[in-house]
């Protein structure tokens, strides 16, 4: 099943789409009472599953503006860092990591850090390009999970089953303030820092262990991975974020990128105004920004 967060007229709508058809069923048709936004539909989810049918011909998906699914988090998203083999090592030669113990290539636990739920943006957004701020903007391809059942101290054989769904995020960064801060938070965290969508697919449309994930900057492919190459797959993820943190419906976690961001490149090859990030990820579609 594949939801959107769309704005008609003004208005917001989480519907059901059929890309292919270019069609979309406002949830609030479908399932008789709904009113909330897609996080609530996550809490819903169990009592209206079976209602998320289309029924008739949909409306047109081309009169509608698709916005990032979950466009107002309830908290911070969940982010990992340097969680594939290629990545690490290419971030380690970059002398942009200071938070790694010296001679350290492959984290030994999860490296977890936190981006704001201001830092979101849909689809079609202008990434901020924060020229007073950072002279080193990166892209970071990733693929996100949305959690659908609440769960703290979840185990690695379970973690899937309190998987909802996924989308894409780009895990935007300041690479100068990266390095200056050591902590990530700020140059991870600046306004519109996270775009996400363009679509939320249910758990039942991708193999966790199992999805590709490509970047193009400027048309240029740049990123090209697969979950199989991840250092901690999604399920130890939510078990390490789960041990002492409840997971609720709706949280997000970005699980990480592969090599190829700007920093891996000799010279690196940092984002400038008018550059055009695309990701894609094989059954959620394209997420494509433009640097403002």
């Amino acid at each position: 099943m594949k939801l959107a967060n769309l704005q008609v007229e003004g208005v917001k709508t989480v519907a059901l789409v059929d890309v292919e058809a270019g069609q979309y069923w406002p949830v609030a048709q479908l399932s008789e009472g709904f009113t909330g936004d897609m996080i609530q539909l996550v809490h819903n989810y169990p009592t209206i599953s079976a209602a998320l049918r289309p029924r008739g011909t949909g409306k047109p998906l081309a009169n509608a503006t698709v916005l990032a699914p979950i466009d107002q988090p309830r908290r911070n998203i969940f982010c990992v860092g340097k969680n594939y083999h290629d990545h690490a090592e290419e971030f380690s030669k970059s002398g942009f990591d200071k938070s790694a113990q010296a001679g350290e290539h492959i984290p030994e636990a999860p490296v977890v850090f936190t981006k704001p739920a201001s830092a979101v943006i849909g689809p079609g957004a202008k990434i901020p390009r924060h020229a007073n701020v950072t002279q080193q903007l990166d892209y970071e391809a990733e693929i996100a999970v949305v959690i659908g059942k609440a769960g703290r101290g979840i185990s690695r054989t379970d973690a899937l089953r309190h998987v909802f769904g996924y989308t894409i995020i780009n895990d935007v960064t300041a690479r100068d303030l990266q390095k200056l801060h050591r902590q990530w938070f700020l140059g991870k965290s600046l306004d519109g820092f996270c775009p996400m969508g363009p679509y939320l697919v249910t758990v039942d449309e991708l193999d966790a262990a199992n999805i590709e994930v490509r970047c193009w900057v400027n048309g240029e492919l740049r990123q090209e991975s697969n979950s199989q190459r991840l250092i901690f797959d999604i399920p130890t993820l939510i078990e390490t974020i789960s041990a002492g943190i409840e997971l609720q419906p709706g949280d997000v976690i970005a699980t990480g990128t592969p090599a190829g961001v700007g920093i891996g490149f000799n010279p690196p090859r940092f984002l400038q105004s008018g550059d055009v990030v695309r990701i894609e990820i094989p059954r959620i579609g394209v997420l494509e920004n433009e640097v403002a």
